[in-house]
């Protein structure tokens, strides 16, 4: 598999700006610390649609930003960006990030929400290029550097 965690982004709740963080820290069941989805005021918990950990490729985030469109600083809202790695391709799988283990739960299209926060074309742009929502199976801290292996 053979990925790294390139950035990560987190906020406390929902529609807020996404922030780069050095560090985060999961928690079993819940996601990330301080985060909105493990806070309960995320913008998708009142439709019940969670997801504990976002991923999303950084080479589509290239792809994306040579477009034109504004992408790099969290406007795709996902948690972890990663480099090196074809996250579809962990489907039905468990994969070691760093000290944690996350477990695939499903793919993460693009809604509108994303674009009413960011700018025209970014529901488009991300389309088929969402990322995946983990599910967090062993917590502890997941920072910039860290390899993305099969657990």
């Amino acid at each position: 598999m053979g990925g790294v965690v390139e950035e990560i982004f987190v906020t406390g709740e929902g529609s807020a700006a996404m922030e780069s963080v050095a560090e985060i820290e999961t928690v079993k069941g819940c996601g990330i610390k301080g985060d909105r989805y493990c806070e309960g005021t995320g913008f998708w918990t009142q439709y019940g649609d969670v997801c504990q950990v976002t991923l999303i490729e950084g080479e589509h985030l290239d792809e994306i930003e040579a477009r034109g469109i504004a992408i790099k600083s969290g406007q795709h809202r996902r948690n972890i960006v990663t480099r090196g790695v074809a996250l579809l391709n962990l489907r039905g799988k468990r994969f070691r990030v760093g000290e944690v283990v996350l477990e695939y739960d499903r793919s993460r299209p693009p809604c509108k929400h994303v674009q009413d926060l960011s700018e025209r074309g970014m529901t488009r742009a991300l389309k088929n290029r969402g990322g995946i929502c983990a599910r967090v199976i062993e917590a502890g801290p997941i920072r910039p550097g860290d390899n993305i292996e099969e657990a």
